[in-house]
């Protein structure tokens, strides 16, 4: 199956025109972020996290649903706490995270029991025959700021790790120009992202970072494609001038490009709709980042090979490397 067979569409001549595009939504997210600054989950600052037992002893009792524990607990005092469904769906187990406002060291004891006074008081059917301190809250921990700090620091150096690894990667299949404009593409994604969650007041969470990730090998998986291609063209088109390769190359790969994004985006899209408010903002950014990284792949890295080769006047040397035989 192709699409868009036979396009000549002038992304390198039009490629100022995103790098215009590609600044200002840089710049929005510099914006955000120093305004509003990043909105961490409790996994990455301090807070509780209690898991909470509200299978109802009276099996007529019909079960509990989130969005139903989740409004109590927002006109309860907790507008911010993330709430999921653990283990088996019959054992009607919630995790409730919640971040604490307090840095003493008494704060999970005194959640511990807001959430039953909570609970016991709205739900009186869910703690009918049971011991509200043992049964209910089947366990509660507390994650300290100097904990999140350290999982925010190896979130980062995650990140940071995996882009290193794809310049190493790309340098030895490719070309070292290659490999630092598709990290430095994969930096945008990444950022304008970020930027995003920001200016929208998202907050960062463990799954937010897995999607990141997620995007990172989604977006040079992309790019690389586009790259194979271009090196294919400047061994069969040696003649032609290298800007017009590299336009060809792109619009070569479209329907392949297309074809994947389009299906993707349908399944992130379809988690984003019918998910759940807990997969939400992952679907959110997955969303976000199958656009971007589709648009960065197109637009951004391979131009920006251009325009650095033609800048340091290695667009010889480059080809030569790419197009030598094996």
């Amino acid at each position: 199956m192709r699409l868009m067979q036979n396009t000549n569409i002038p992304f390198v001549g039009i490629r100022y025109w995103a790098y215009a595009l590609s600044a200002i939504l840089i710049l929005a997210g510099v914006v955000g972020i120093l305004v509003n600054g990043l909105t961490w989950s409790i996994d990455f600052t301090s807070g509780v996290a209690a898991t909470v037992n509200l299978k109802a002893v009276d099996a007529k009792v019909a079960p509990l649903k989130i969005d139903e524990l989740r409004t109590v607990l927002k006109s309860n005092g907790f507008p911010e706490a993330e709430i999921q469904r653990v283990g088996d769906f019959d054992k009607a187990n919630f995790m409730i995270k919640i971040k604490s406002k307090s840095s003493t060291s008494d704060v999970s004891s005194e959640t511990k029991g807001k959430i039953l006074d909570i609970i016991q008081a709205n739900f009186p059917e869910y703690v009918a025959g049971k011991d509200i301190s043992r049964d209910v809250i089947a366990e509660i921990y507390e994650v300290g700021p100097k904990v999140g700090g350290e999982l925010r620091a190896a979130a980062g150096l995650a990140v940071l790790v995996s882009l290193l690894l794809m310049i190493i990667y790309i340098w030895f299949r490719f070309e070292l120009t290659f490999g630092l404009m598709a990290i430095l593409a994969l930096f945008h994604d990444v950022f304008i992202i970020v930027g995003i969650f920001s200016i929208t007041g998202k907050e960062i969470t463990v799954q937010i970072i897995a999607a990141l990730l997620t995007i990172v090998g989604y977006s040079i998986n992309d790019t690389i494609v586009i790259f194979d291609r271009i090196r294919e063209d400047l061994k069969t088109y040696r003649k032609d001038p290298v800007a017009e390769v590299f336009n060809r190359a792109i619009n070569r790969t479209m329907s392949r490009t297309l074809i994947t994004a389009g299906t993707t985006l349908f399944t992130a899209l379809a988690l984003f709709f019918f998910g759940g408010s807990v997969l939400h903002d992952f679907a959110f950014a997955m969303c976000l980042g199958i656009f971007f990284g589709t648009y960065s792949s197109i637009f951004v890295a391979s131009n920006l090979v251009i325009d650095l080769s033609q800048a340091t006047h290695k667009e010889k040397s480059t080809i030569q490397h790419l197009t030598k035989r094996k």
